[in-house]
C-alpha cells in the first residue's frame, strides 16, 4: 500500500491543534463547514482515486521519513476506505481527516496549480521511414538516486549517475545521448515520428502510442539521466520566437516542426533525458501509474512535492478547475504523483486526462488556487505525526 511507512512520534494533530509549520508554510486548522462547497461535486470520484492509491504497491523510490501525513494514520484510513461505498464518500472524508489550510504569509498567491496529461502519439515497434526517432529503454548502467541521497564524487545536484569500474560518473546529457554516447546501452523499444513527439513524451513522462496495426501501447517513465531539466517552450519565448501569451502545446510544437534547425538546438539544450518501458492499456478511462504506483484518475489525481507531502493525502483545491460546473467552489483531489517542477507545499499539477483535448486543457491550466490538505486523524488512544 502506497500510504504505508514508518510513523514518527509527534504531538496530536486535530482540527483544534495549533498551526503546524511545514515547507515554509503554515498549516492552519479549518473546519470543513468553513470550506465553501466542500466536498464538491461527486466526492465518490475522489474516494475512488484515494482507494486506487491505497491499493497500489509501494513506490520503487520511497518517500523521505519526514513528509507530512502520518503513515500509520493514513494506512488506517486506507483500511477504512475499503468498505466505504460511493454514497458515503463525503462522510468518510469528514470523519477520517482534519482539514488544514496551507498558508504562505509572504506569498503573492495562495497556491499555484498547473495541469499535465497523457499524450496520444503515433509510433511503431519497428523503425521505418515514417518512424525514425527511437524511444530508449532504461540503460543497465543507469543508477538513480533517492531523494536526499548523494554519492562520493558525484555532484549533489545530479539525481542519477553512470556505473563504471571506477564508481559513479555523471550520466551523459541529452546531446551526448543523441550523439551515441550510450553505445550498446541504447536499446530502442519504440519509434516515433520525430524528435518533437519524443520531447512531448518526455515532458509528460508517459503516453499512449497508436501502432500501424491499430493497436495501442502505453509508454511509461522508467528513469532519467539526472541532468537538469530546461523547458524548451521557455527557451522559445526567451529567444523571441513566440510570445508567452497564448503559448499552447500545439503552437510551440508546431513552431519547432516548422524550424527544424533551431528546434534541434533548443531541444538539445535540455540536458534531461527520460527512459521508458512498455505496458498494456488496462483501463482506457484511467491514466498511467503515477509515482505512487496507482493509475491516475483524470481530474482527481494531483502531482505534489513528494519531499513535503505523503502520497495518498487528499487535498481540497479552492477555485474553479477545468471541467467543473459553473460556479464550482473547489474540488477534492488525491496526491498520487510528483514532478521535478512541482516544488513547495502549495504547488500542484493536476492530471487532466489523455489525448489532444486533455493537452489543450492542461496547457490552459495555470491558476492561483487555495490548497487545503486533509491529514488523517489518529486512531483513538494514540498520537499522530503531521
Amino acid at each position: 500500500m502506497a500510504a504505508s511507512g514508518p510513523a514518527r512520534s509527534a504531538p496530536a494533530v486535530t482540527a483544534s491543534a495549533v498551526p503546524i509549520e511545514i515547507g515554509g508554510a503554515t498549516l492552519v486548522p479549518v473546519p470543513f463547514d468553513a470550506l465553501p462547497g466542500f466536498p464538491g461535486r461527486d466526492p465518490a470520484a475522489a474516494l475512488e482515486a484515494f482507494q486506487q492509491v491505497c491499493a497500489a504497491p509501494m513506490p520503487a523510490t520511497p518517500q523521505a521519513a519526514g513528509v507530512a501525513g502520518d503513515a500509520a494514520a493514513l494506512s488506517a484510513a486506507c483500511s477504512a476506505a475499503s468498505g466505504v461505498g460511493p454514497d458515503s464518500a463525503s462522510t468518510f472524508f469528514r470523519d477520517r481527516f482534519d482539514a488544514f489550510r496551507v498558508v504562505r504569509p509572504a506569498a503573492e498567491r495562495p497556491g499555484f496549480l498547473t495541469g499535465y496529461f497523457e499524450p496520444e502519439l503515433e509510433g511503431s515497434l519497428a523503425p521505418g521511414p515514417d518512424f525514425e526517432t527511437p524511444v530508449l529503454a532504461r540503460p543497465d548502467d543507469l543508477v538513480s538516486l533517492s531523494p536526499g541521497e548523494t554519492r562520493p564524487g558525484l555532484d549533489p545536484a545530479l539525481r542519477a549517475g553512470r556505473a563504471t569500474a571506477d564508481g559513479l560518473t555523471p550520466y551523459p546529457d541529452r546531446a551526448a545521448i543523441e550523439d551515441g554516447a550510450l553505445g550498446a546501452h541504447a536499446r530502442p523499444i519504440l519509434w516515433l515520428r520525430d524528435a518533437v513527439d519524443l520531447l512531448v513524451l518526455q515532458v509528460q513522462g508517459s503516453g499512449r502510442v497508436r501502432l500501424p496495426d491499430g493497436g495501442t501501447v502505453r509508454v511509461l517513465y522508467d528513469g532519467r539521466n539526472g541532468q537538469p531539466y530546461t523547458a524548451v517552450a521557455k527557451l522559445i519565448v526567451q529567444e523571441g520566437h513566440l510570445p508567452l501569451e497564448g503559448l499552447t502545446l500545439a503552437r510551440w510544437t508546431g513552431w519547432l516542426r516548422a524550424h527544424p534547425e533551431t528546434a534541434r538546438r533548443l531541444i538539445r539544450a535540455n540536458a534531461s533525458y527520460i527512459f521508458f518501458r512498455l505496458s498494456e492499456v488496462a483501463d482506457p478511462a484511467l491514466g498511467p501509474p503515477g509515482a505512487a504506483n496507482a493509475p491516475l484518475t483524470p481530474g482527481r489525481s494531483l502531482a505534489v512535492d513528494a519531499g513535503v507531502w505523503r502520497y495518498g493525502l487528499p487535498f481540497w483545491l479552492a477555485g474553479q478547475l477545468p471541467g467543473g460546473a459553473p460556479g464550482e467552489a473547489g474540488r477534492l483531489v488525491v496526491a498520487a504523483d510528483t514532478g521535478s517542477a512541482i516544488v513547495g507545499p502549495a504547488r500542484g499539477d493536476l492530471f487532466v486526462g489523455t489525448g489532444a483535448q486533455a493537452g489543450i486543457a492542461a496547457g490552459n491550466l495555470r491558476d492561483a488556487v487555495g490548497f487545503v490538505v486533509l491529514l488523517p486523524k489518529a486512531a483513538p488512544g494514540r498520537e499522530v505525526a503531521p
